[in-house]
């Protein structure tokens, strides 16, 4: 059996990589309402960062570039 010319296998791995990043997309905006929801549960982004034992820049950046637009950290350590 021959293996597919070289210029077949390159596409097929950008469109595999084409579909990760769009996943990688979604998976971050899901994560970034979810932690916005955890600092309207617990009131702030640093309770929420130390619930999950993360740094509280970590989740404030994760809300602030993936949330939906509006959506921001107004609550600081």
């Amino acid at each position: 059996m021959e293996a597919k010319p070289w210029r077949d296998r390159v596409r097929e791995e950008d469109e595999l990589l084409e579909q990760l990043a769009t996943l990688t997309s979604e998976a971050a905006k899901r994560r970034a309402a979810a932690l916005a929801e955890g600092v309207a549960e617990l009131g702030s982004v640093y309770k929420v960062a130390k619930d999950l034992g993360k740094g509280w820049t970590t989740v404030d950046q994760a809300i602030k570039k993936n949330g939906p637009a509006g959506t921001g950290s107004t609550t600081t350590p």
